[in-house]
C-alpha cells in the first residue's frame, strides 16, 4: 500500500510540473555605446523535475545571464521562461551573507521572508546547519567561518528558501581544490536526498560553471554555450554513476570530449 500510495504521489508531481523550468526561444540583447549587443541567440532548454544540469561555456558566453533570466532578476529580451514550481533560490559565487548577522541569523532572515513563524525559524535554521556539516555553527559571525563554511551557509540559505528549483552561479569557483571537492559530494548528497525523499522532483538544480570537470562530476546533463551570442552549441547525458570523484577515469574521459568541443566554440568565435 505504501508503495502505491508513493507511486500515486509521484504521478501526481508529474502530471502538475512537467519540467521544472522551460526555456523557449529567449534571445538577450543589452544596450551600449557601440549600440545593441546581443548575449544569448534562441535558447531552448527544458529542466526536468529533478534534474541536475550543468551549464558550461567560456567567459563572456552568457551563462549568467541566462540564470538572472530564469531567476527572474531580468526579463529576456525575446522569447519566454516559465518555472511552474515557483520563483527558483539562487546562490551567487560570492556568499553575499550579512556581516552584521550570525550564520543562523541569515538562515533565519530568508525563513523569515518566506512567512516561517517565528518561534519555528531558529529550529529550522539549525536543521538546515546540520543539513550542510554545520551543526553548531548557529552563533557564529561570518569573519568566524572559512570561505568554504561561508558557502555552506550561502547554500543552507538557499535551501531554506524551500524552491524547488536552485540556480547556482559558479558558487565553487573561489574556493581552494580541496574545499571545492568537498562541496560537490556535499551538493551530490543533499540533491540525492532531496530527491529520494517520497516526493519525486523535489529539487532540481541549474549549475553554471567555466570548469568542465565540475560539470562532469555534478551533473546528469551538461549544456555547452558557443561563445559570444550564446547559443546551445552541444549537449551530453552523464550516465557515470554517482557518487562520482572529479579524478575518476569516466569523468575525465567525458570531461576531455567536452573540452575540445569548448576549444573548438572559443577558436571559432576568435576568442584566445
Amino acid at each position: 500500500m505504501a508503495t502505491t500510495l508513493a507511486k500515486a504521489a509521484e504521478g501526481t508531481v508529474a502530471e502538475q510540473h512537467a519540467h521544472a523550468a522551460r526555456i523557449e526561444h529567449v534571445s538577450k540583447s543589452f544596450s551600449g555605446p557601440a549600440g545593441s549587443q546581443l548575449v544569448l541567440d534562441d535558447i531552448s532548454l527544458d529542466v526536468a523535475p529533478g534534474e541536475f544540469v550543468t551549464i558550461l561555456g567560456a567567459s563572456g558566453c552568457g551563462k549568467s545571464t541566462l540564470l538572472n533570466l530564469v531567476a527572474g532578476l531580468d526579463k529576456p529580451s525575446a522569447g519566454s521562461i516559465e518555472t511552474p514550481g515557483g520563483r527558483p533560490s539562487l546562490m551567487f559565487q560570492e556568499h553575499a551573507l550579512f556581516p552584521w548577522l550570525t550564520a543562523g541569523k541569515n538562515i533565519e532572515l530568508a525563513l523569515r521572508l518566506r512567512g516561517v513563524d517565528k518561534a519555528e525559524r531558529r529550529p529550522e535554521a539549525e536543521r538546515l546547519l546540520e543539513l550542510v556539516r554545520l551543526g553548531g555553527a548557529y552563533g557564529k559571525r561570518v569573519h568566524e567561518l572559512s570561505g568554504g563554511m561561508r558557502q555552506r551557509v550561502a547554500l543552507a540559505r538557499a535551501l531554506a528558501q524551500d524552491s524547488q528549483m536552485l540556480l547556482m552561479d559558479e558558487p565553487f569557483a573561489a574556493l581552494d581544490a580541496i574545499t571545492r571537492d568537498v562541496l560537490h559530494g556535499e551538493l551530490t548528497r543533499i540533491w540525492e536526498a532531496a530527491n529520494t525523499s517520497g516526493s519525486a522532483g523535489n529539487l532540481s538544480v541549474l549549475f553554471v560553471t567555466h570548469n568542465v570537470r565540475e560539470a562532469v562530476r555534478l551533473a546528469q546533463r551538461v549544456i555547452l554555450l558557443s561563445s559570444r551570442p550564446g547559443r546551445i552549441a552541444k549537449e551530453w547525458t552523464v550516465g557515470i554513476p554517482q557518487p562520482r570523484r572529479i579524478e575518476d577515469a569516466d569523468v575525465a574521459e567525458l570531461s576531455l570530449e567536452i573540452t575540445e568541443h569548448l576549444r573548438g566554440e572559443i577558436r571559432r568565435h576568435g576568442q584566445h
